[in-house]
């Protein structure tokens, strides 16, 4: 399946693992490959990850405070949001698309 992030989505990836190698080296890379790993397991079941609200699902990243929200297509997967536990839960909720 091919899988496409929302531009915002991926900005929010980029930036966290910024902010996290700032903080300690080698830890940006560490929450990279966790965002790598819960994206490959989205990828391989998408279906048989919890709904979040009508056909928006989601997952908790491995070891950091983060959800990742997606939504299932016919013929790909779009990452919509990388959310920060602390954020506000409908910050990103303008990315749905109809």
């Amino acid at each position: 399946m091919r899988l496409i992030y929302h531009p915002d989505a991926e900005a929010e990836l980029i930036e966290a693992a910024r902010f996290y190698e700032q903080r300690i080296p080698g830890l940006g890379a560490r929450f990279l490959d966790s965002g790598d790993r819960a994206i490959k397991a989205i990828l391989a079941n998408p279906e048989s990850f919890r709904i979040f609200k009508e056909d928006i699902r989601q997952t908790i990243m491995p070891k950091f405070p983060y959800t990742i929200y997606f939504r299932i297509h016919p013929d790909h997967l779009r990452i919509l949001a990388f959310k920060h536990h602390s954020r506000h839960p409908n910050y990103w909720r303008d990315r749905i698309e109809n």
